[in-house]
This record gives structure tokens, sequence and C-alpha cells, in this order.
């Protein structure tokens, strides 16, 4: 049988998609490289949160759509020797190597979009709360608990904390009284999902359900949907006036431990009458409402 050689065009073709996987998997490789050297790069260890923070999970995506495209090419180079010419399995190689990439990329940007944000969670906390360095005297600070540090915060941050969009924290070289003040984005700002597992849930919206007086705080009601599994709820939060400072005391988190708890979620069940959800800003909110309940008149306002 006399051999056939391929043609020019399909030579062309086939060395183009060697190129390519190669180019695109070194640009993969080299993209992600440079986002860790940025990151070594970086000594604060706020200004690394806030970037890793910003920066991780375009980075990754931005690394598995490179990836899905060198692995569409390296599909288009299969059983490359048997080719010689334009023919119909050269089309259906061609749909295939598509139809193969784009699903390499979308199992990475399902990874990173839905999977990773817990495991960025974790590796946040690790920066956020590794002991800071007085830059003056490199003795090292000590973090301030809830209570401690409304001392040093303005009131317009404390109304920030209280409504849980931005959470400051405090770090004091109690030598020297140096203090160091980092704001980082509310923590419930993206909570995790009671369903799924994944940190996913976010406010859709807000509601005032109760207008703050001058004696007794408001109420805020924040609407939760998971972006991934779309499981739906709605969390109560006090909404205080904010016009003297032991308003802010009675209303202050009180964990003290327990720094990333994000809320208080009850569960209760009754031969009779069934189960029912309830959920809290905190601690004390919860236990006050166990002393009260009533399955009969229990609260509507925490309700899941």
């Amino acid at each position: 049988m006399d051999y056939v050689e391929a043609s020019p065009f399909i030579n062309a073709f086939h060395q183009s998609m060697i190129i390519g996987a190669i180019f695109m998997a070194a640009a993969g490789i080299i993209w992600y490289l440079i986002y860790q050297i940025r990151v070594s790069a970086i000594s604060d260890f706020h200004i690394k949160y806030d970037f890793i923070n910003r920066n991780e999970i375009k980075t990754l995506k931005t690394t598995a759509y490179l990836f899905g495209i060198a692995a569409g090419f390296m599909i288009n180079l299969y059983a490359s020797d048997k080719m010689k010419d334009i023919e119909v399995w050269f089309f259906a190689r061609l749909a295939i190597s598509i139809f193969g990439g784009t699903l390499v990329g979308y199992v990475g940007h399902l990874i990173f979009e839905y999977y990773y944000p817990t495991v960025l969670h974790k590796k946040l906390l690790k920066w956020r709360y590794t002991p800071r360095k007085n830059p003056k005297t490199g003795a090292t600070m000590r973090l301030l608990s809830e209570e401690e540090e409304d001392v040093h915060l303005e009131s317009g941050m404390q109304a920030e904390e209280n409504l849980f969009s931005i959470d400051y924290d405090v770090w004091i070289d109690e030598k020297t009284g140096d203090v160091k003040i980092e704001k980082y984005p509310g923590h419930l700002e993206a909570l995790q999902c009671n369903n799924c597992g994944f940190y996913t849930m976010k406010v859709q919206k807000e509601e005032i359900t109760k207008q703050a007086s001058a004696t007794e705080p408001g109420e805020l009601v924040k609407y939760y949907e998971c972006t991934y599994c779309k499981m739906t709820r709605a969390t109560a939060f006090n909404l205080s006036n904010k016009q003297t400072e032991a308003d802010y005391k009675n209303l202050k988190y009180k964990f003290k431990v327990n720094k990333d708890i994000d809320l208080v979620k009850l569960e209760i069940h009754s031969t009779v009458k069934g189960k029912k959800q309830y959920e809290f800003q905190n601690l004390e909110e919860a236990q006050k409402f166990l002393t009260e309940f009533d399955f009969d008149k229990s609260d509507k306002r925490y309700e899941v």
C-alpha cells in the first residue's frame, strides 16, 4: 500500500495546534506564577489580605480558561498521523476539541466560583489574624476584643460594624500605646450556606421593618439567597439611632473567642407542632429567645 503524505494545510494545522497548546499551557503557568510572586512580595498582612481577596479567584479562573484552550488544542492532535486531508473526521475532531476545551474551562470556573471560596476564606483568616508587628519598635501587637476596640473607633466606624457592612480590627502595642486599625469587608457580605456549605449566601435586599427611636433600637431585615443552590432566608438585626455611646454597647456583638461566628441558628422540634428554625445575630439574643419561647407564640421575625 502506497504511503500518502498529509496535505500542507493539515501539516500546518497540526503544527499550529502543538504550538498553541504549549503556548496556552505556558501562559497559564506563568500567569499563576506572576500572581504568586506578587503575593509573596507584599509584606503587610492587611494589604496581602486585600490583594488575595480581590485577585486570587480571578487569577485561578483565568488560569483554568488558558488550560481549557490548551486542552482543546491537544484534542485536535488526536490521530493526527492518520489524517491526510480535510475530511469528515477533521470537522468532527474540531467540534470535539471545542467541546472538550470548553468543558475543562467550565469545570475550572465552577470549582473556583463555588467550592474555592471556602478554601479562600480559611486562607484569608490566616492573614487577618496573624499577629502584627509595630513598625516602629518591632514588638508584637495584640488584637483587641469587640468591646475593647470601641474606644479607638469613630462613631461612623461603629455604625458600620453594627450594620455588618464593614468590620474593623484594632491592634495595639501595649508598651507604647501605638494603635493600628485595619478595615475589612463586613463578615455578613457572604455567609456559608446551610444547605450546600459554600460561602455563597449573599444579601439580595434589605428592609427596615421598625424605625429606631430615641429610646429603642429599630429592626433591619436582610434577605439572603445562595448564588449556588438558590436557598433563601431572612434574618433580623437591631438598627440603632447611634446617638450615644451606651447605645453602641447595648447592641455590640458579644462573641469574644469565636470571632468568626456570623450568626446563631436554632432548630426546635416538637412531636406535635413539627419543626421550626430561627436565626439570631448573637448568643444573648438566642438565649433570651429560649427563656421566653412559646411554640404557639413564637416570634416570626427570626423564623427562617
